[in-house]
């Protein structure tokens, strides 16, 4: 079953497919993405990759967790499920 990873402290110019070919060497990535501003479309520092099984996501968790990626440490973890939104307008 494919599992979620969340990744922060992302440098702004990484690109989707870097953080693809970072998440790779620890098993098939099935989805890389780096979260921009919807405005801008400059990055945001974070993005989120899947994984295609929870043994791959533990080892890429192990593997990059506090790691250096495009001159940055990252932070890797499970990625939470989303809460209701409750910003006010």
């Amino acid at each position: 079953m494919a599992k979620k990873l969340f990744v922060g402290n992302l440098s702004w110019g990484i690109s989707d497919e870097q953080l693809r070919e970072a998440f790779s060497a620890f098993g098939t990535v099935e989805e890389a993405v780096v979260i921009t501003d919807r405005q801008s479309g400059r990055s945001k520092g974070f993005g989120f990759v899947t994984m295609s099984t929870e043994e791959e996501a533990q080892k890429a968790i192990e593997g990059l967790n506090e790691s250096e990626l495009d001159g940055r440490a990252i932070n890797v973890s499970e990625a939470r499920e989303r809460t209701e939104d409750t910003r006010s307008f």
